[in-house]
């Protein structure tokens, strides 16, 4: 079963979007978890990785120190925070449960443009 992403949008460069995820069909609490995205005409691109209770947090060099990714596993929900978002950030973006997006659901897709 493929998980569900949801908060995408257009944004102004230098806005803020959260995105959502919420997957099914395996014990969310026990994986890594991974926001990956998709430009056009470009390959899987790995945005950032939580580990299993949240302690530990790693992220591209391209959005460190501007997107934070969380999770919530009361409520089986994984978090994008996206802050100081620049055009580059547009892309379509999934969570999976590998770095290679490997169990992504269909994305959310994310503009950024004036």
């Amino acid at each position: 079963v493929q998980p569900v992403e949801s908060g995408g949008g257009l944004a102004q460069p230098g806005g803020s979007l959260t995105l959502s995820c919420v997957p099914s069909g395996f014990p969310f609490g026990e994986y890594w978890m991974y926001w990956v995205r998709q430009a056009p005409g470009k390959g899987i691109e790995w945005v950032a990785g939580i580990n299993t209770d949240g302690s530990a947090t790693y992220y591209a060099d391209f959005v460190k120190g501007r997107f934070t990714i969380s999770r919530d596993n009361a409520k089986n929900t994984l978090y994008l925070q996206m802050d100081s978002l620049k055009p580059e950030d547009t892309a379509l973006y999934y969570c999976a449960r590998t770095r290679q997006g490997v169990g992504r659901g269909q994305g959310t897709q994310v503009t950024v443009s004036s």
